[in-house]
C-alpha cells in the first residue's frame, strides 16, 4: 500500500529534490522546507517510487498535510487518504479598498497592514525590484507565492485603491512591536533602514514573549570549579585523537545536566495548565547560534544513557548541519530541558528564558581564572564557571532548584562520575 509523507511542522516548500517516478530509499531527502528556525530536510521514510508530489516551491504548507505519496512502481496514488477539508472561518467585516476593473487590486493584507507573501516570494521581489503591493496573490488566503512574483507583469499592474478614511488606531497587543511605521515621529527616512522580520526572528520573538510573560521564572546561580573537568577532558581527547573524536566542554555539561535530571525528575516535567507531564527520557535541548544572528535548539536524545564519545559525534553533526542551514526534523523534536552556553563569548553570568513547556534551562558562562581561597586559607588562582538555572515556579521551588544545581556542581567537580 502507498505510503503518505506528512509534514511534521508548518513550513514553506523551498524545492523538491526528487521527481515523480523516481525510486527512493527511506533515508533519501525528497524536499526542503523553510520552518520557523531553519531549513528542514524531509526524508522519504520508506523505500519505493514517488507516485505524487503535492505543492510548488513557495507554497506554505501546514503541519500534518500530505506532501508526497510513495509506493510500488505503477501503483496508483488514488487509494491514499486525502487531507480533510479545512473549516473556513467566517469572514470579518472590515473596510476594504474597492477592486479594480480587471478583478485584481494587488496583494491582500493582514489586519495589521502587512502584505501576505511567502519568504521566497519576498526575496524574489526584492531581487527584481517589484512592489509586492501591486502583485495579486494566488496562494492560500491570497498569499503571494513564488509563481505570482515570477509571472508578474508591471505594465498590467493597477495601483491599489486607497481607503477614504484612515484606519482606527488599535491598541498594541503583548506581542505587537513597541512602535509602528506611523509612530516614528520626526525620524528622517534616510536615518533608518526597514528590515523584514524573518520567519525565524518572528518565531523567536513570539516564543520568548509567551515564555517570559506566561511562566513565573526564578533563578539559582552556582559557582563551579571546572579544573578537574577540563583536565579529564584533555586526557579523554588525547586517547580519542586517533579516532577523530573530540569531546567538548558542552558535551560534558550536557551529560551532567542529564544525570542530574535522573536524580531530580521533577525538573524534567512539563506544565500544561491542568496537569504535569513528567518525561521518562532525558532529552537535552542545546541552543545553537546561527551565522545570521538566529537561534535554534537542537536535541541530544537520551543524554543520560549515551556515552560522551557518541554524544560528541552526534552533537557535532547537528551543529554543522544547522549552521549550514540544513536540519532534520528529529534534530529539533522532543527536548525536555535545555542548556544555553555563552562560554565562548567571555560572559561572566547570564540567565536564559525557558523554552516552554519545559520547566528549566541552564545558562553557562565562561570559564575564568579568579582569585580563590585554598583549603589552607591562603589565596590562589582557580578556574571557575557560573551556572544559572531558570526554573518554572509552577513546577518546582527554590529548594529543589538549589539542590539540583549543587548536585550538578558535584558531578562537574568529580567528573569521573560522568563516565559511569
Amino acid at each position: 500500500m502507498a505510503h503518505e509523507v506528512k509534514l511534521t511542522m508548518d513550513g514553506m516548500l523551498i524545492n523538491w529534490l526528487k521527481d515523480v517516478g523516481e525510486s527512493v530509499s527511506a533515508s533519501d531527502i525528497i524536499a526542503e522546507f523553510e520552518a520557523d528556525k531553519a531549513t528542514v530536510e524531509v526524508e522519504a521514510g520508506t523505500n519505493g517510487t514517488i507516485l505524487e508530489l503535492r505543492g510548488d516551491s513557495g507554497d506554505e504548507i501546514d503541519e500534518g498535510e500530505i506532501i508526497a505519496v510513495i509506493g510500488a512502481e505503477g501503483e496508483s496514488a488514488a487509494p491514499v487518504s486525502a487531507p480533510e477539508p479545512k473549516q473556513e472561518a467566517a469572514p470579518v467585516e472590515t473596510e476594504a479598498a474597492p477592486a479594480s476593473s480587471n478583478g485584481s487590486n494587488g496583494a491582500s493584507m493582514t489586519a495589521d497592514g502587512r502584505i501576505k507573501a511567502s519568504p521566497l516570494a519576498r526575496r524574489i521581489a526584492e531581487d527584481k525590484g517589484i512592489d509586492l503591493s501591486l502583485v495579486p496573490g494566488t496562494g492560500p488566503s491570497g498569499r503571494i507565492v513564488k509563481s505570482d512574483v515570477e509571472n508578474f507583469d508591471p505594465s498590467k499592474a493597477v495601483a491599489p485603491a486607497r481607503a477614504s478614511a484612515p484606519a482606527k488606531e488599535s491598541k498594541p497587543s503583548a506581542s505587537a512591536p513597541a512602535a509602528s511605521l506611523q509612530t516614528w515621529g520626526k525620524t528622517p527616512e534616510e536615518d533608518v533602514e526597514i528590515l523584514e522580520i524573518s520567519r525565524m526572528r518572528r518565531a523567536i520573538a513570539e516564543g520568548t514573549i509567551k515564555s517570559k510573560s506566561g511562566i513565573p521564572h526564578f533563578y539559582v546561580t552556582v559557582e563551579v570549579d571546572v579544573e578537574p573537568m577540563l583536565a579529564l577532558r584533555k586526557e579523554i581527547n588525547t586517547g580519542l585523537a586517533d579516532e577523530g573524536i573530540k569531546i567538548s566542554v558542552n558535551d560534558m555539561l550536557i551529560k551532567a545536566l542529564a544525570l542530574g535530571l535522573k536524580k531530580f525528575p521533577n525538573l524534567n516535567t512539563h506544565y500544561y495548565g491542568d496537569k504535569l507531564v513528567r518525561h521518562k527520557r532525558v532529552n537535552i535541548g542545546i541552543s545553537v547560534a546561527l551565522p545570521d544572528n538566529g537561534l535554534v535548539n537542537v536535541v541530544c536524545h537520551d543524554a543520560d544513557k549515551i556515552s560522551l564519545s557518541e554524544m560528541a559525534v552526534s552533537n557535532k553533526e547537528m551543529y554543522d548541519d544547522v549552521r549550514n542551514g540544513k536540519i532534520k526534523s528529529e534534530y529539533i523534536r522532543g527536548g525536555t530541558f535545555t542548556i544555553s552556553n555563552l562560554g565562548p563569548f567571555n560572559v561572566v553570568e547570564f540567565s536564559a528564558i525557558i523554552d516552554a513547556p519545559q520547566a528549566g534551562i541552564v545558562a553557562v558562562s565562561s570559564s575564568r581564572k579568579v582569585p580563590v581561597v585554598l583549603d589552607d586559607g591562603s589565596l590562589g588562582v582557580g578556574m571557575r564557571m557560573n551556572l544559572t538555572l531558570s526554573v518554572d515556579h509552577r513546577v518546582s521551588d527554590g529548594a529543589e532548584g538549589a539542590s539540583y544545581m549543587n548536585y550538578i556542581r558535584e558531578l562537574i567537580e568529580n567528573p569521573m562520575r560522568l563516565l559511569v
